[in-house]
């Protein structure tokens, strides 16, 4: 079988990526605000940001992804205790041949402080200045509940 026909079938019959992301949220005297990623240069949506967290591996739950995928990209410790179910997010990316499925969970308490290990950009955004930042389109559904959870 040919690449070009590897890529046909992937379009027709997507794989099912599961991967995990999290709503830090860190409360300021300006109120409570989330924090995004930039996505790295020469990855798949490069320049948008997102919210942290990364894929699932076969041996792992959601939550021990994230606390894994924290560490590595952000330098923090979570417990998994302290993630908190959100939402979730399912949207094809026909173009790359895969459906991606996100849980996201929300988290206020970790060790650390959050910095950027893979070179990625990081800011701290409220809840009326999430709109103003360009997403993946997997990222847009997520708003509502995460604005409602910096709100509230």
């Amino acid at each position: 079988m040919s690449t070009e026909d590897v890529q046909t079938t992937n379009k027709k019959n997507p794989y099912t990526l599961l991967v995990v992301a999290v709503a830090l949220v860190n409360e300021t005297s300006q109120g409570r605000q989330v924090l995004l990623a930039e996505r790295p240069s020469k990855k798949h949506l490069e320049g948008l940001y997102e919210f942290p967290g990364g894929k699932v591996e076969p041996h792992e739950s959601p939550e021990l992804a994230l606390v894994r995928e924290l560490e590595e990209e952000l330098g923090i410790s979570v417990d998994a205790n302290d993630l908190h179910p959100l939402t979730f997010a399912s949207h094809g990316y026909s173009e790359k041949g895969f459906h991606l499925l996100m849980p996201v969970f929300s988290c206020s308490r970790w060790q650390g402080a959050p910095e950027g290990r893979e070179q990625q950009k990081l800011v701290w955004a409220t809840a009326h200045e999430l709109d103003s930042y360009d997403m993946p389109p997997a990222d847009y559904p997520l708003l509502p509940a995460i604005k409602s959870l910096l709100l509230n």
